[in-house]
């Protein structure tokens, strides 16, 4: 006997901020929404993202904005050009969020947590009707491309008149975004492009001192650089961390997609540590003019040269006694310290992933090529962007674009 199949106008699949956003859309111009999410409740890594402050977006220039996209800037840029920052920042402000500027540029609600806004948005989708159901796994499709959803007694077949896949990328599991979809899509013959690490750690086999006395510790005020194979320059500054399998931190993120393609390449990567970018080779050089005999070439380092607790290891860990004893070339290791690495850390424990639905499978309003009225946004997509309020803008925009696009095709 053929399973009951349920009529929908309009499925969501995913409830992240891209598939919210898409419910939202559809919903206050009337559609009637159903989204379905594999986890018991909705949100879990916008959630997540609250625990560092919730960066949603960026206050920079827009065309340097744009440009953090790469290679996918000029794809993107009608989305978000569509729905830019000011767009969300006004669009928070409209759920009773307010925002501030920080000393970097980027965009926080002013409670710098993620839950109250979360609390509001998911009223304010209730009051507009939109049906959320929670521990319902999307399995795929049958072969009348009706959608198959596992619930918690029994799998739902669903006919619906649009459908928009919002499933995230291929990290964090643990919250919902385990990319587990992308192996349907391709048994579909949809392009798509594995899943690699993006804004995340690299491993480095520490010494047990490093390890045991400086695990955890921040290295504050830092640059990192590497430069790549076409011979771009990355550099970025901030604070990096010591992590017990190797570095992690927001300077290290900003250049890990040079970093993880040159290991993809090479088998390895080099990347350079300057541990007082505020001085010159010159003016360090100056400072250790100031020894005295009397005074040690670690007091030197630490009182002259600012590398105090777990920068100083970290220039003892990778710096050689022959390099340590040539006082000369010092200021120019501090400013240009290598490291290398083979390895980045395991895709799941990475912020965002790249790869994912390739953009020659949708068309310029993101729906599926082979699939008519079905969309795909957010993080499934194959883009990335370093951290900043980059990732949350982009998912937001393609989720605003496509269900526009849909509307508009259904007055048309």
């Amino acid at each position: 006997m053929p399973d009951s199949v349920t009529h929908l106008a309009a499925v969501v699949i995913g409830g992240g901020p891209a598939g919210l956003m898409v419910a939202e859309q559809l919903s206050k111009a009337g559609m009637i929404v159903d989204v379905y999410d594999a986890m018991p409740t909705v949100g879990r890594k916008f959630l997540r993202a609250g625990i560092g402050g919730l960066n949603l977006t960026h206050n920079e220039n827009w065309q340097d904005f744009i440009g953090r996209y790469g290679d996918k800037a000029s794809i993107l840029r009608p989305a978000l050009d569509a729905f830019t920052a000011n767009d969300l920042r006004a669009w928070v402000a409209g759920l009773g969020v307010e925002t501030f500027v920080g000393s970097s540029g980027r965009v926080f609600p002013l409670e710098k947590k993620a839950a109250p806004l979360l609390r509001r948005w998911l009223s304010r989708l209730r009051e507009n009707g939109v049906r959320i159901h929670s521990r319902h796994r999307w399995m795929g499709w049958n072969d009348r491309d009706e959608l198959l959803i596992q619930g918690p007694e029994s799998q739902l077949t669903i006919k619906a008149e649009h459908c928009f896949f919002a499933m995230g990328g291929g990290s964090w599991s643990a919250l919902g975004s385990d990319g587990h979809w992308l192996a349907r899509f391709k048994d579909r013959g949809v392009p798509c492009q594995a899943f690699r690490p993006s804004n995340c750690g690299f491993e480095y086999s520490w010494p047990a001192d490093i390890k045991t006395q400086h695990s955890g510790e921040p290295l504050k005020s830092i640059a990192v650089s590497i430069r790549d194979a076409k011979g771009i320059d990355w550099r970025q500054r901030g604070d990096a961390v010591i992590a017990s399998y190797g570095i992690e931190g927001g300077p290290v993120y900003g250049i890990s997609a040079a970093m993880r393609d040159a290991i993809e390449q090479d088998g390895h990567c080099t990347m350079y540590w300057d541990l007082d970018p505020d001085k010159s080779i010159e003016k360090l050089q100056q400072a250790l003019a100031k020894r005295r005999p009397k005074d040690s070439l670690v007091n030197v380092l630490r009182k002259q040269c600012g590398l105090n607790g777990s920068k100083l290891a970290l220039f003892k860990a990778l710096t050689s006694k022959e390099q340590m004893a040539d006082i000369d070339a010092l200021p120019a290791l501090i400013k240009h310290l290598p490291q290398t690495f083979s390895a980045t850390r395991d895709i799941d424990e990475a912020i965002s992933t790249d790869g994912g639905i390739c953009f020659t499978a949708v068309d310029d309003k993101l729906m599926l090529k082979q699939m008519p009225n079905s969309y795909c946004v957010g993080e499934m997509l194959d883009w990335e962007a370093p951290t900043g309020g980059y990732l949350l803008t982009a998912c937001f925009a393609t989720a605003v674009w496509a269900a526009k696009a849909a509307l508009a095709g259904k007055t048309n």
